[in-house]
């Protein structure tokens, strides 16, 4: 706690800096992390780590959802309480941060004491916007929502075709979240809320033009099997799932008690980014923003939206056998491989596929042929000269503001990170064809030799200060080889598989 506490005395001291906050969105705890919530992670990751190379004041939340009904049927199928299952699998989430290298600030645990009274402060600020109505509907307990007939794809929910919905009649609390149809789609369509990538943009505005329809925001106590926050006044009802963990991006940085941290990052924050899944686009770009004008909160500025990943072209599903844990990637490859990998591979916005032999392939080209090939060549060149090679560290430190990275920044600053990967490797191929046109190893003048190898090893040099934000192990080893004036050869950095 007391580094905790530093830090945000630290950040309020920064007035003077561009603040910049970054969310994931907070997964379930009824089953281990998948490489899914892996991309979206280290998505957020590689941003943070970006914004902070630029001198920005960063500040980076992830944690878990564990108010869920979802939650109550594992722990029940499992034959365990609910608290030692959101226990047990909430511990999978926090191993994240060693496994894929995440440098966050805050995990949050939507059944913490401090989240509970983020929750209930927020639920009273709404108060004039929330009534009480019996009702009754189609449930999906897959996607904790109720379904309206225009969802659906032939009477099924279109994210969970397998499990069968169910018909619930009960009187809740209810959100007027039609009140606030036209701000919101002025919001979007102006990107006061800027939803990336477009096509995720146009599905919102298209649903928001259908015509928005107030939404529950609690259950009975008995259908959420006594599970959850309490409607603050009402301990007949427990607060809908959603409505409570879409304030963890608040209560992480102490709205109720409106600390410094909340006010840097939250009510003054130059860039408040959520990065999330396409299939829970509208509770992040409808239903929140709605519920934060209601409680006279500002509103995030980005929403970036991934797509889903499939496993060899099938959608991972526990039944098929086929989910791809992170963590046993990881022991096999290592982490900068899958995060390598994850980035490369699969666009930022789209769908894309995680296949073994493509892994291999990519892994094989670009990183053991690719950079490590690169490294070792120079490296040994530069060791066999005998040549002392000077460091100007400093100059390094702001290579973001060299000429050659305005097409990498560019391509960061619209979440391309794909296409921010591909400009490295650009840089690699300028290495090589630079190598093979001056063939070191032949060269007899040793001013001559001098003047390509200083070259060679300060092109290494901007890569590996580059590539910090994506693989942040593989550049700090290439730093700590190639940033002293005596270069020597070293292990592969990454083995041929």
């Amino acid at each position: 706690m007391k580094e905790k506490k530093d830090r945000q005395a630290n950040h309020s001291k920064n007035h003077s800096t561009k603040k910049t906050y970054i969310t994931t969105a907070i997964p379930y705890v009824n089953a281990a992390p998948h490489i899914g919530f892996a991309l979206e992670i280290i998505q957020a990751d590689v941003l943070n780590r970006y914004y902070k190379s630029k001198d920005q004041d960063t500040y980076f939340v992830t944690g878990t959802d564990e108010n869920s009904l979802k939650n109550v049927l594992k722990a029940e199928e499992e034959g365990i309480s609910t608290k030692e299952l959101v226990n047990k699998y909430s511990k999978n989430f926090l191993e994240l941060k060693e496994i894929l290298n995440i440098d966050y600030d805050d995990f949050i645990r939507t059944t913490e004491p401090r989240h509970i009274k983020n929750v209930e402060k927020f639920w009273k600020a709404c108060e004039k916007d929330i009534y009480k109505k019996s009702y009754k509907g189609l449930y999906c307990v897959g996607c904790e929502e109720f379904k309206l007939e225009k969802d659906l794809e032939e009477g099924k929910c279109p994210e969970h075709l397998n499990k069968a919905l169910e018909v619930v009649e009960e009187e809740n609390y209810f959100f007027k979240l039609s009140k606030y149809q036209k701000q919101l789609k002025e919001l979007i369509e102006t990107e006061t809320l800027k939803i990336v990538p477009k096509g995720r943009k146009n599905d919102v505005l298209g649903f928001i033009d259908q015509g928005l329809e107030d939404f529950s925001i609690s259950r009975s106590v008995e259908r959420a099997k006594g599970w959850g926050i309490p409607v603050p006044g009402d301990p007949s009802q427990i607060i809908y799932v959603w409505f409570d963990a879409l304030v963890n991006y608040i209560s992480a940085l102490g709205y109720a008690e409106e600390s410094a941290l909340y006010k840097d990052f939250w009510a003054d924050s130059d860039k408040i980014l959520h990065c999330i899944g396409k299939g829970i686009t509208r509770f992040h770009a409808i239903y929140w923003p709605a519920m934060l004008l209601s409680a006279g909160v500002r509103l995030p500025t980005h929403e970036l939206v991934h797509g889903y990943i499939t496993a060899d072209g099938q959608k991972m599903s526990k039944s098929l056998g086929n989910v791809v844990e992170p963590k046993a990637v990881v022991e096999k490859y290592g982490t900068d491989a899958v995060r390598y990998f994850l980035l490369k591979a699969i666009p930022p916005t789209k769908d894309g596929d995680f296949n073994k032999g493509y892994f291999e392939e990519v892994y094989n080209a670009d990183l053991a042929n690719g950079l490590g090939n690169a490294v070792a060549r120079v490296a040994k060149m530069a060791e066999n000269s005998g040549f002392e090679f000077e460091v100007d560290t400093k100059g390094f430190e702001k290579v973001w503001e060299a000429d050659w990275t305005q097409d990498l920044q560019s391509h960061m600053e619209s979440f391309r990170l794909d296409l921010a990967i591909q400009e490295v490797w650009k840089m690699l191929s300028q290495l090589d064809k630079h190598i093979n046109e001056h063939e070191p190893w032949a060269v007899k003048d040793e001013e001559k030799l001098r003047e390509i190898l200083d070259f060679e090893v300060n092109l290494i040099r901007r890569a590996a200060v580059v590539l910090k934000p994506f693989i942040p192990d593989t550049s700090r080893k290439i730093q700590a080889q190639f940033f002293k004036k005596d270069i020597k050869a070293q292990k592969p950095l990454f083995p041929r598989i």
